[in-house]
């Protein structure tokens, strides 16, 4: 499995470069084809960064990142 840096999630941010990335418990995710991830941002939410405890006020669970690919580890 590929192990992503913290620095290179951050990039994957919708803005630096065309995919989208999140993390949640130390898995990274492809949210690029999310149309609810456009431009980087989800509500308050911002991609390329762990999303783990931001999801704990989140109005759904850790079930919504079923349907997306884990790309990586992160580091």
């Amino acid at each position: 499995m590929l192990k992503i840096t913290r620095n290179t999630l951050s990039k994957a941010n919708g803005q630096d470069k065309p995919y989208i990335w999140v993390a949640y418990q130390g898995m990274v995710y492809d949210v690029t084809k999310s149309r609810l991830w456009r431009n980087g941002q989800h509500y308050e939410h911002w991609a390329g960064q762990d999303l783990t405890e931001e999801l704990k006020d989140a109005p759904h669970t850790k079930a919504v990142f079923d349907k997306f690919e884990i790309i990586g580890k992160l580091e």
